[in-house]
């Protein structure tokens, strides 16, 4: 059926004046009362109607745990998959429907441990995909379990004499995996988690995102000094682009080089030329590396845009080589191919 003007205007006007409202389905939001999920839910819907496409561009796909009842709560398309595999599912769609906005929605349990392998191969191909990594280092839906990104030492329910595993760093694992888009925020700090998913967004290729989140019931005060207002500004570095490496309460220190090690400098010992400067264009991976390893209480913890370079996505090489194979080729014949060379009849 033929679609009149009208409609079409109207349709165009109802994609321009789309609110939070409209991204907010009518299924119940069960997390727990205080849960940080909820904030990061508010910004996803904040945000999405300034990218002025339809609800049905959107879509969400999930795998297991806490984080992964989002696509519920998102009035888009969605799908809440198994442990681990969102990542595959979302690469397929995002391959056989380029024009879509995908989001992979998981947690630090669902995406690096069981999902590890997943994790790693959608951030070196480059999809054009947006990944939320809500980190807790917690399994929260199974009653607090230590996660990958647990702190060495941390008892919980399954390591009560606490546990002998060094934590994995999501943003060192996506940048030494090649991703292209590498960010991380808080889910206290709003204005900086709405900047960061438009980033995400913006950005053509696979986007990765850690958002710092509590989990008041089995974690609670996981990332306490970088959300508590008296010692924020002594341990949160925010990046921004071009300019050098300056924290504090008065933006009084600042970080150096020191050979190959970073130190903790005051701004009025050093000249600012001396101050090591953030460059997230670079293609060189080393400085984004080694902002990921910043950790307290020797160094802040950078939140920020890591990495952000283009590179080819891997959907657009694939519709390539699916052209020239077409070219050359013809187009085939799915009915030909599966009778081609031998075969037999089961009786």
């Amino acid at each position: 059926m033929n679609e009149s003007n009208g409609d079409k205007e109207r349709g165009q006007t109802e994609v321009l004046s789309l609110t939070r409202k409209d991204f907010a389905s009518d299924q119940e939001v069960r997390w727990c009362p205080g849960c940080g999920d909820y904030s990061i839910l508010a910004q996803v819907q904040k945000v999405l109607p300034t990218f002025h496409l339809p609800r049905e561009k959107y879509v969400f796909i999930s795998g297991i745990g806490c984080s992964s009842r989002f696509p519920y709560y998102m009035k888009t398309y969605g799908f809440h998959t198994i442990h681990g595999r969102a990542p595959a599912v979302a690469s397929g769609l995002k391959c056989v429907r380029p024009d879509l906005s995908v989001w992979v929605i998981t947690g630090d349990g669902d995406a690096l441990s069981i999902g590890g392998n997943h994790f790693i191969h959608l951030m070196r191909r480059n999809i054009d995909l947006n990944v939320l990594l809500f980190n807790n280092r917690i399994y929260g839906l199974t009653k607090g379990q230590y996660s990958p990104t647990s702190e060495l030492g941390k008892k919980t329910k399954s390591t009560p004499m606490g546990s002998l595993e060094q934590p994995l760093n999501p943003v060192a694992v996506a940048l030494a995996a090649g991703a292209t888009f590498v960010a991380r925020t808080i889910d206290t700090e709003i204005k900086h988690l709405q900047q960061m998913l438009e980033r995400a967004q913006q950005h053509k290729g696979t986007s990765f995102v850690e958002i710092y989140q509590n989990c008041p019931v089995f974690n609670d005060g996981a990332w306490e000094s970088l959300t508590d207002k008296a010692t924020r500004s002594d341990h949160v570095l925010t990046l921004e682009h071009g300019k050098p490496l300056v924290f504090g309460k008065e933006n009084e220190k600042g970080i150096r080089l020191h050979g190959l090690r970073p130190e903790v400098v005051a701004l009025d010992a050093v000249a600012k030329d001396d101050l090591l400067s953030h460059d997230e264009k670079l293609d060189d991976t080393t400085l984004a590396y080694m902002l990921s390893r910043f950790d307290m209480p020797q160094l802040p913890v950078p939140i920020g845009v890591f990495r952000a370079v283009e590179k080819p996505t891997y959907e657009n090489l694939m519709q390539r080589q699916i052209d020239v194979a077409i070219e050359t080729q013809g187009e085939g014949d799915l009915e030909a191919l599966l009778h081609e060379g031998d075969t037999w009849v089961v009786q």
